[in-house]
């Protein structure tokens, strides 16, 4: 366990949060979106909240960017000047592989606690389509070319995330049956929040060779329970985890403002997410699905919330297996979270999926206009970790 926001409100000039949130569509590896790099695709969402909020550009203290398997050259300064910020904005990328754009966010917020409000733009963005070829050298120079990163030592077993996801469904106890209907109904789910424009206020369009996209890709309208039943083993034979039940590659890029409650009233914000806590935690790497629970679990307790207490939970779903145990562990009804459906519908662009998490709860919460509305955001991620940030949705009066 590390780190952790304090539960207790800090000053308003220390008191992170989250005052406007943006996305893109998050469409399937090599589809609609396959012709923007990784920049390009973030650099249209940094404009939209910097003309969201009418902020002034040089105004911004940083921008800071999660991304997982881009070509390195920090994408965050690349995309802000591509956005248009000024020269004098600097820029931050971090990789906590699929929870880059969440720890992003979570390491802004720590540094608005550290006082002087400043403004930050944060999230995350991958560009899954165009991600570099990556090769180590050999001794004699030639590459040696993989398809994924080394996670842990070899003495871990450093398992791949669908056998991982395996490991979760036995060691959790979760069936074959449950984990299609969780991915059907994240599937009808995210239908439903399309047609009812759920999504509207926060997607930014982008334009692409082949014409603007302005809608996700990936929810399926003509699937059903006896279409998923077919769906054969995808990583262990005789295993319960299949195409149908996993999460697909995407492109997308999500992003915050994320201030102080004071500057948040100067700048006329009319309401946000009020940081109340976050945090990071290990597990076993064979079992790395499951590292959202403990993270969600010490940050709710430092909180002095209870997982029932929570009225918005948005989870990254990689897997229907460890979307569930987690769920499980934490006592979480799995018909609360994700309610216009998650990851399993959407695709899981690597670093940005953690910042889709956070842009869904503040759109729900403006949706609900109630407030005091607790948000949960949690992601697992490779080599055996977790994430999670619990948010309250609050008015702003202006200063």
């Amino acid at each position: 366990m590390a780190d952790a926001v304090h539960a207790e409100l800090l000053p308003p000039d220390r008191q992170p949060v989250i005052i406007a949130a943006r996305r893109t569509p998050v469409c399937p590896v090599n589809g609609a979106l396959r012709t923007l790099r990784a920049h390009q695709l973030l650099a249209p969402v940094l404009r939209a909240l910097v003309s969201e909020l009418s902020l002034e550009p040089e105004s911004v203290s940083d921008v800071v960017i999660g991304n997982a398997v881009g070509g390195g050259g920090n994408v965050a300064r690349l995309a802000l000047l591509e956005a248009g910020l000024p020269v004098t904005v600097p820029g931050i990328t971090v990789d906590r592989q699929c929870g880059s754009g969440l720890d992003a966010i979570v390491l802004a917020a720590r540094l608005v606690a550290a006082g002087g409000s400043p403004v930050y733009l944060a999230g995350g963005v991958e560009s899954t389509s165009t991600a570099p070829l990556r090769a180590n050298r050999r001794y004699d120079g030639s590459p040696e070319f993989y398809a994924r990163a080394q996670f842990v030592p070899a003495s871990y077993g450093d398992p791949d995330m669908g056998t991982a996801a395996e490991t979760v469904a036995a060691e959790y106890g979760v069936g074959r049956d449950r984990q299609d209907a969780f991915a059907l109904a994240s599937h009808r789910k995210a239908l439903t929040a399309t047609r009812d424009g759920r999504f509207a206020g926060e997607l930014v369009p982008l334009a692409t060779t082949a014409g603007t996209v302005s809608v996700d890709g990936g929810p399926r309208a003509g699937l059903t329970p006896a279409i998923m039943a077919r769906f054969p083993a995808a990583f262990v034979p005789g295993g319960t985890v299949t195409a149908g039940n996993s999460c697909f590659d995407a492109d997308a890029a999500a992003a915050v403002v994320i201030t102080s409650l004071e500057r948040a009233r100067r700048l006329g914000a009319r309401d946000g997410l009020v940081v109340r806590g976050t945090g990071t935690a290990g597990v076993a790497p064979q079992v790395l699905g499951i590292g959202a629970a403990p993270a969600a679990r010490e940050v709710l307790a430092r909180a002095g919330v209870s997982a029932g207490e929570v009225d918005l939970v948005e989870f990254n779903e990689a897997f229907a297996s460890q979307a569930l145990a987690c769920l499980d562990q934490l006592g979480i009804d799995p018909e609360r979270a994700n309610l216009d459906g998650g990851a399993l519908a959407l695709g899981h662009a690597y670093g940005a999926s953690g910042a889709v998490l956070v842009t869904r709860l503040l759109a729900q919460a403006r949706g609900a206009g109630t407030p005091g509305t607790l948000g949960l955001a949690m992601i697992s991620m490779a080599g055996g970790m977790g994430t999670a940030a619990l948010l309250e949705y609050r008015q702003l009066a202006p200063a």
